[in-house]
């Protein structure tokens, strides 16, 4: 099989919406969290989104054997829970000893500053590239009130707790 091409000149200027992902393992209680920027809505009837996370990251570890996974949106003004679960590893750091959450959906945390989130039940998690996608069927929808969202070329500069 060849090596396939690049698809920087494509995604030149393409800014897409950040998400912090976050989940906790039904067995032992561990929670994660990490910044993301593989999302999408993929159905419309029923509601389903798709979560891409990295194989290398602390999350994706926890989310293999999570039922739920909650889908927080930062808003422009939240660069330091970006930074906070985009730069640091769970394998290091609690952090959620550093930002206010509650206990969602099946004790999956929800981030308190965020201004939209849902908690998913997962139906489904497909290897694709370096990540797994995580199907998602909305179970509880919060917030929704109007904010700039947080894009990938505010973060940008951020270097990952794990390597994508």
């Amino acid at each position: 099989m060849s090596e396939g091409k690049s698809l920087d000149p494509f995604l030149a200027g393409v800014d897409s919406p950040m998400f912090v992902v976050t989940t906790v393992c039904p067995h032992s209680g561990e929670r994660a969290g990490c910044l993301v920027g593989f999302t999408t809505q993929c159905s419309i009837d029923p509601d389903l989104f798709v979560v891409c996370l990295s194989q290398n990251n602390h999350t994706y570890r926890l989310a293999t054997r999570a039922d739920v996974l909650v889908v927080h949106g930062l808003d422009d003004t939240q660069r330091p829970l970006a930074e906070l679960f985009g730069t640091t590893t769970g394998d290091e750091v609690d952090k959620f000893a550093a930002c206010s959450w509650r206990s969602g959906p099946q004790g999956a945390p929800v981030l308190a500053d965020c201004p939209r989130w849902f908690a998913g039940r997962i139906l489904d998690r497909t290897p694709w590239g370096n990540h797994t996608a995580f199907l998602l069927q909305p179970i509880e929808v919060g917030g929704g009130r109007a904010a700039s969202p947080m894009m990938l070329s505010h973060v940008e500069d951020l270097r990952p707790g794990h390597e994508a």
